[in-house]
C-alpha cells in the first residue's frame, strides 16, 4: 500500500460510502463505447 501511495500520492476529496452496485452492461451500451473499424479481420483470432 505504501508503494501505491508513493506512485499516486495522497488521496484528495475522498468520499465515504456503504455500498456499491455492479451490473452487466447491455450490448447497446458496449457498442456505444466502441469506435474504429476492423480493416484486417484475420488478426482478430491470433494466438499468443
Amino acid at each position: 500500500m505504501n508503494e501505491l501511495m508513493k506512485i499516486f500520492g495522497q488521496a484528495s476529496g475522498t468520499q465515504a460510502f456503504d455500498q456499491i452496485r455492479i451490473s452487466i452492461a447491455s450490448p447497446e451500451r458496449i457498442r456505444s463505447w466502441s469506435y474504429g473499424e476492423i480493416k484486417k479481420p484475420e488478426t482478430i483470432n491470433y494466438r499468443t
